[in-house]
């Protein structure tokens, strides 16, 4: 078996594994993650996620019985190679045979040849059909299109346009270290192309995704990778030199690295749910050269951990459905349900009530989501701020003004994937306790 084949059966196992389990895209590719062909395997496994819901509409038309699991996850791989891939057709056509063999399923050789020279025979058609149903052209579940329409009437398709566009790689600078110039000067000398962001001003996006081995003075601490939109937390939540922070929900890290990059002697507090996911916190802390208090502990029921002194910040990035991220995550497309939102928002309603309890008076809580639901994001702190008479949303921090593409909600700011900066979709909401 050739390479190009070993990488579209692995990718139709992969494929399978998230349709069919249910399981992340993460831990599908988690097998191939030591083989040589993992960034192969990793690329046609995301394209085909990300289309999924416009690619598996044609197997109806083009098969006269379903077929297993693997030949569908192989024909999906195989269709994505065919309409969004620069790989020779015939090569194509060819790799997917050898990779149905590959996946033990010889006797499925014919129709996968069939099946794709049929798809190339009347693809404009085939296609065409697809343009009139919103869901298959754009690829996103028929509930999460009904919700964005609902939410967005006048952007959701710029949206989903979004979604389905590869994300850039952006960095976050400690300049505590380095310098944003002088960073962007190491990285010309190893040949990486970058420019600095007019928002925020650590920022930096790549031209191409790279290895964080290739970026100089990772193991170092000088930078992070970190999403633009996500960087804005820092500067919202606004940290003093010396304050008691908690940083609610915390893992992996980032905005916990963030946030003591922000303000010196910070007492920070790290708390998540899941003693694996506080373990990459550490590693990501360790690498910063930075410390603070690791806590694994459900903030809704359990606050055992607490010493009974209260915070004068609190960060609460609060578990969502991940809407805003669907570009770097586009398996969330395929295991994300309607349901899961109303559940999600209970749960947000919760934790925010709980972390409220922690926060001393005058303090300043930041909650935030990647989501751009507005039922888990400005229903939450709209309901939150009617039942609690301590709470009043607080201006932006002095001298943060608004990037433009920061949208102002009923209550809380807005961002939604894509635009100038190339962000992902977050909304944040400062709160204030009287």
């Amino acid at each position: 078996m050739n390479a190009a084949a070993a990488v579209l059966a692995d990718s139709a196992r992969a494929i399978s594994a998230v349709v069919d389990d249910g399981r992340s895209a993460e831990d599908a590719l988690a097998p191939f993650v030591q083989t040589p062909q993992r960034a192969a395997v990793s690329a046609v496994t995301f394209g085909s996620l990300r289309w999924y819901l416009r690619l598996q509409p044609l197997l109806p038309v083009l098969l006269a019985v379903p077929p297993s699991a693997a030949v569908r996850s192989l024909l999906i791989a195989a269709l994505h190679q065919l309409e969004y891939s620069r790989n020779p057709i015939e090569a194509t056509v060819s790799t997917a045979v050898d990779a149905v063999r590959a996946l033990g399923a010889p006797r499925a050789a014919g129709l996968v040849n069939a099946v794709l020279r049929r798809f190339l025979r009347e693809r404009d058609s085939l296609l065409g059909a697809l343009e009139r149903d919103p869901a298959q052209r754009y690829a996103h579940p028929r509930w999460l299109i009904d919700a964005l329409r609902r939410d967005w009437p006048r952007d959701w398709e710029r949206i989903v346009a979004a979604n389905n566009l590869r994300a850039p790689m952006s960095l976050r600078v400690d300049v505590s270290r380095i310098s944003v110039a002088d960073y962007l000067n190491a990285l010309a000398q190893v040949g990486i192309g970058a420019e600095a962001l007019a928002w925020p001003p650590h920022a930096i996006a790549l031209a191409s995704p790279v290895t964080v081995a290739r970026l100089p003075g990772f193991d170092r601490g000088w930078v992070s990778v970190q999403d633009a939109g996500a960087q804005l937390a820092a500067g919202l939540l606004a940290p003093q030199a010396g304050e008691r922070v908690l940083d609610a929900c915390a893992a992996p890290g980032g905005k916990s690295g963030a946030l003591l990059e922000a303000a010196a002697d910070l007492d920070l507090v790290a708390v998540d749910i899941d003693a694996e996911r506080v373990g990459l916190i550490d590693a990501n802390l360790r690498r910063l050269r930075r410390q603070a208090r690791l806590v694994r502990a459900d903030l809704r029921s359990d606050t055992s951990w607490w010493d009974g002194r209260p915070f004068e910040r609190i960060l609460l990035d609060a578990p969502c459905s991940s809407t805003g991220v669907i570009r770097r995550h586009p398996d969330i497309k395929l295991l994300r349900r309607a349901g899961d939102v109303q559940a999600l928002a209970q749960s947000q309603q919760l934790l925010l009530r709980r972390c409220w309890t922690l926060l001393a008076a005058g303090g300043r809580l930041l909650y935030c989501t990647c989501s751009v639901l507005r039922a888990e994001n400005e229903a939450v702190i709209e309901l939150f701020l009617a039942n609690e008479a301590s709470a009043r949303e607080a201006p932006l921090p002095p001298g943060l003004g608004p990037p433009p593409e920061l949208l102002r909600r009923s209550v809380g700011w807005q961002l939604l994937p894509g635009g100038e900066a190339g962000t992902d979709g977050f909304y944040y909401a400062c709160l204030q306790r009287t």
